[in-house]
């Protein structure tokens, strides 16, 4: 019997002013997905401390995805990018300018677009594998999201204890973190993904040398944020 095996690649989490404005994406991901999709069966995942809205991200997840494709192989590719699931090795700039997005979009698009079809191109003309950008759609998306988000937990922990001061992290969209002597899980908060989840493994235990309290972010609904101090 044919089983879907999804890589998909995200960002998750953002480092936040005492005003809650993003200042840096920790964290990104990418994630095997297999039946019955509720968490990364293999995920590769990065510290980035990435500007917000940095147009090569997408990117970089892409390659993320190449890489952990050599190591596990699957059907099809999603990555974060909401274009109604196009081929992006077959999709053109001409093919851009006829989609129903801003203005503002289609030009942060172009200029990655070369990079982005290079791979695409690179994985389906060596492996036969496409590139689907199918963005927050995909369930497969969402969980490459959350495991970059249990991932940024550690690493803003991290961050905390060398700087000896608190952080404030913004969790990914409708989400809240579990903590175990093992590491860390984001669970979705979802009404139709109660079993949904990311999970970073804290093999330094680094949330032993800090405290957590998890909060309401005040500026943005569905969103929950953390204080993370050095004990």
């Amino acid at each position: 019997m044919f089983s879907l095996r999804v890589i998909s690649a995200d960002s998750g989490a953002a480092i936040l002013t005492e005003e809650f404005v993003p200042i840096s994406v920790v964290a990104a991901a990418s994630a095997l997905v297999e039946p019955p999709f509720r968490v990364a069966s293999f995920s590769i995942c990065r510290s980035i401390f990435a500007p917000v809205n940095g147009h090569e991200l997408v990117v970089h997840e892409l390659e993320m995805c190449r890489e952990l494709f050599s190591m596990h192989p699957a059907n099809v590719i999603h990555i974060d990018m909401s274009l109604n699931g196009v081929r992006l090795a077959d999709f053109t700039a001409t093919d851009l300018q006829q989609m129903s997005i801003s203005s503002k979009a289609k030009d942060r698009i172009k200029r990655i677009l070369p990079k982005l079809r290079r791979v695409a191109s690179d994985l389906k003309q060596t492996y036969g594998v496409e590139v689907l950008a199918i963005g927050k759609e995909s369930m497969p998306v969402r969980i490459a999201e959350l495991t970059a988000g249990a991932h940024a937990v550690i690493y803003a922990s991290e961050k905390a204890l060398k700087s000896a001061e608190e952080v404030i992290l913004g969790l990914p969209s409708a989400s809240s973190i579990g903590l175990s002597h093992s590491g860390v899980s984001l669970k979705s908060l979802e009404s139709a993904e109660h079993d949904v989840v990311g999970y970073a493994e804290d093999k330094e235990r680094v949330m032993g040398r800090v405290i957590i309290s998890e909060f309401n972010n005040p500026c943005v609904r569905k969103f929950r944020a953390l204080r993370i101090s050095p004990k």
